[in-house]
């Protein structure tokens, strides 16, 4: 079975390789076809890649290609995981909506929808080639912003391209862990839109145990999202929300943190990994191993403004482990490949799942996937107050995908303009010329 990765110099792709290493299934993944733009990236990863193959007989074949075309054709599966624009991109997007007073998140607010305007474009186009040239083909996009690039890539693949995201995960790991529950067996009730969702409820055989987490402070304040919130809050709610809900609902705090802050969480990242790359051109480099430590850094830094702000202290030593979006890549293929059903957390057009948005709206919910593709669950309406949330950032995606598609820059600010997190038209104005300025990509805005 061949695999092509599309963004196959980022840096989390030996992630994915990882995973592939340890599954010795009939069927798997034989091939793996790394894309990029950038060559020396391809380079760099496909070195720590060898390393992981270092001693193992049947390890997947890696080959690299900076031609598109060529990586896509005769492929089963396309997994995306594109970054237009780059780092320096991201860290662009957090200082022109910092300027403004807004927050400049690579997929929340302002940010995200400059992300997005850039993406999707770069995005419609893959659909079509992949829609041209593997027809068969199943795609799998971990695109930023995943819901809104699912979306637009729906448009052109239908149900054949599936949206997945590490962050649920996490968050049903750590509520299953600390109410004894086994991750891989319980199931999580999860409903919202990418980075905008709520885990209401975790079953472990058939008892919803939430209700317990909820009612104790201290287990409360022993996960992650407790410290972040607040065990009041999350009483309040009746839910855990998404990590990402924490830009909605302490934004003052956040936006302070993030403006006081030396660096951005982008211009980290890019900084950061451009000291890996260019060690990754020393030809004596233990690539694997420099690679890692990379890594176990990047894992203690996420969301260090947003525990600054909620004064919850450094990340636990059990939290730095992977969200997992490279399993969860692994369990879609296997259920897809072999017809041998899970159920997964995933993006996916809505069909009559949420009755507030329409059949096309990609959504993240529970699906139960087999060699027909990923169904999502009947699930509980939303409370009025998430729902009202959800239409909000689902009415925003909508613009964005109008503006790239017309090229209007009246749209974009439209976009800008009804984001729950931009608080003001002339705001929106401004951000909208502010990015332009700065991305060659958003040209086409006129």
């Amino acid at each position: 079975m061949r695999l092509t990765v599309l963004g196959g110099g980022g840096f989390r792709l030996p992630l994915v390789y990882g995973a592939l290493l340890g599954d010795h299934a009939e069927g798997r993944v034989t091939d793996v076809v790394l894309h990029d733009v950038d060559s020396a990236r391809l380079t760099a990863i496909a070195r720590v890649l060898a390393d992981q193959a270092a001693g193992v007989a049947d390890a997947p074949r890696v080959t690299v290609t900076t031609d598109l075309d060529e990586a896509i054709r005769g492929a089963d599966f396309v997994f995306s995981a594109i970054r237009v624009g780059g780092l320096e991109g991201r860290a662009a997007d957090e200082r022109v909506a910092l300027a403004e007073g807004v927050l400049g998140q690579e997929t929340v607010g302002a940010g995200g929808i400059a992300y997005g305007l850039r993406t999707v474009p770069v995005a419609v186009d893959i659909a079509r080639r992949v829609a041209r040239l593997a027809p068969d083909a199943w795609v799998i996009n971990f695109t930023n912003p995943a819901g809104l690039v699912t979306e637009a890539m729906a448009r052109h693949l239908g149900d054949r391209v599936i949206g997945i995201c590490d962050s649920p995960v996490g968050l049903g790991r750590r509520v299953a862990r600390v109410l004894g529950g086994d991750p891989g067996t319980v199931f999580i009730d999860y409903v919202g839109l990418n980075h905008l969702g709520w885990l209401r409820g975790l079953r472990i055989d058939g008892r919803d145990q939430l209700p317990r987490l909820l009612a104790d402070p201290a287990l409360l304040g022993s996960i992650e999202e407790g410290r972040l919130f607040g065990a009041e809050w999350l009483r309040s709610l009746g839910s855990i929300p998404n990590e990402y809900l924490h830009y909605y609902y302490f934004n003052r705090e956040t936006v302070r943190a993030y403006r006081e802050a030396e660096r951005t969480r982008g211009a980290f990242l890019r900084d950061q990994q451009a000291g890996f790359y260019a060690e990754m051109e020393k030809p004596g480099a233990p690539a694997l191993a420099t690679w890692d430590r990379t890594r176990a850094e990047r894992e203690a830094t996420y969301m260090a403004h947003n525990r600054e702000a909620a004064g919850a202290g450094e990340r636990a030593a059990r939290d730095l482990e992977s969200g997992g979006y490279e399993k969860v890549a692994l369990a879609l293929m296997r259920a897809i490949a072999h017809d041998s059903r899970a159920t997964l957390i995933l993006n996916v057009r809505n069909g009559t799942t949420l009755s507030v948005l329409d059949a096309d709206a990609v959504i993240e919910v529970p699906c139960l996937v087999d060699a027909n593709g990923a169904h999502p669950v009947a699930v509980a309406p939303l409370p009025y107050h998430a729902t009202a949330l959800v239409c909000a950032v689902k009415g925003v995606e909508r613009e964005v995908l109008a503006a790239a598609e017309s090229g209007s820059r009246t749209t974009a600010v439209k976009a800008f303009a009804l984001h729950p997190l931009v608080d003001s038209v002339t705001v929106a104005r401004r951000l909208v010329d502010g990015y332009v300025g700065v991305h060659p990509g958003l040209a086409y805005l006129r």
